[in-house]
């Protein structure tokens, strides 16, 4: 994995968790206008480019995989398919990022095109795709809102479990973050955890869930058949090739792009510089500016730059990938103490978080009863 930058002294690594400011001087409008026009182009055939650059990378390391590993004596072949397991994740997770890109309909200028292509990747990738776009869809509307976002909605001091005091301690965490990367997307697709209260059972496959409206269900279907097929090619593989080759081959690497998938995003919106924000305090620019960029070092361009252009997806999210390093820098200045970027190595950042944003609550002598602000003492 990618360590990510490091910091220049001990005053930067304690500027880095100062709070955002809460009201910013700016608009959207103004934002945009900073941003050059060839920005917001996308372009199909550089869309598909990458695509197929991917596909590419992701069929020589099958091919040296499937080819060498089993030639090799058994201690090199125990070093060689952690090796594989973890390259074959993280290109794989840069073809869901663009499967997450087309969502954003910023693949191309036809958004179904964009559609097709993002149905079949995250399909391949076992998310369902128009259903994950949709319910993504209300959390980049509903960003850091306590009452409306859709994910990584963080407790309340008095809603905080027992079991959270048990595991605030090192063996804890180490529990808390394995269950939270390897299970967190498929709970979260199944029983919506940590997402919306909706007063009833919601989820990801359900046509009926009160996560969409009348007009998305027959979408929410189609990604459910969309993963039958899946399984199904799943099924014939296991038939010819037998269950440990598929885990091995395919299995196992699906399972580390989803983690790559939890562990970015956790650390997008997990920050004791991030504020959240009840319905008497927020707004749309609040919440799409309460989101920090992350430094994973060489995996940034693996990953199509979504880790550390993050703030600027939130605040313009058509925008293609290929742009949003340029767009990013251009709003910069503009966005002043409101931007941040965290170049903690990404180990040290994820225990950091897990251990210090535990609850949130406001300050008692703050006239923003409305926002609230991590907290780690229980």
């Amino acid at each position: 994995m990618g360590a990510g930058g490091r910091m220049s002294d001990a005053s930067e690594a304690k500027d880095i968790l100062k709070r955002v400011p809460v009201d910013p001087p700016f608009t959207l409008s103004d934002l945009k206008k900073a941003i050059p026009a060839h920005c917001f182009e996308r372009s199909l055939i550089r869309s598909s480019y990458y695509v197929v650059h991917d596909l590419i990378v992701a069929y020589v390391f099958y091919f040296l995989a499937n080819t060498y590993i089993p030639l090799l004596p058994a201690p090199l072949a125990y070093l060689a398919w952690p090796v594989y397991w973890f390259c074959q994740a993280s290109i794989c997770t840069g073809l869901w990022v663009i499967g997450h890109e087309c969502g954003h309909h910023a693949f191309s200028e036809q958004q179904w095109i964009g559609d097709i292509v993002g149905f079949i990747l995250h399909s391949a990738l076992f998310t369902p795709y128009f259903s994950w776009k949709y319910s993504h869809r209300n959390h980049h509307a509903n960003t850091n809102s306590l009452d409306n976002d859709e994910v990584y909605i963080p407790k309340r001091k008095s809603k905080v479990r027992n079991y959270s005091k048990l595991l605030n301690n090192p063996p804890g965490r180490v529990f808390t973050l394995v269950f939270r990367l390897t299970l967190g997307f498929p709970l979260y697709l199944l029983t919506n955890i940590s997402g919306k209260k909706y007063g009833r059972f919601a989820n990801h496959f359900d046509p009926m869930s009160p996560i969409f409206t009348e007009r998305e269900r027959i979408q929410v279907l189609v990604s459910d058949l969309g993963l039958l097929a899946v399984f199904y090619a799943i099924k014939l593989a296991v038939a010819a090739k037998g269950a440990a080759w598929v885990i091995c081959m395919y299995g196992i690497p699906v399972v580390g792009v989803h983690v790559f998938f939890v562990l970015i995003t956790y650390l997008h919106h997990t920050h004791l510089s991030l504020p959240h924000y009840d319905s008497t305090e927020w707004n749309w620019i609040r919440g799409a500016l309460s989101t920090i960029d992350r430094d994973f070092g060489f995996l940034n361009r693996v990953f199509h730059d979504v880790t550390h252009t993050h703030v600027l997806h939130h605040l313009i999210s058509y925008i293609p990938h290929y742009h949003a390093k340029e767009a990013r820098d251009a709003i910069k200045p503009i966005l002043g103490e409101h931007y941040k970027i965290d170049r903690t190595p990404i180990f040290k950042a994820m225990w950091r978080e897990a251990k210090e944003c535990i609850y949130i609550e406001p300050d008692e002598d703050s006239e923003h009863k409305g926002t609230y602000w991590y907290h780690k003492v229980l």
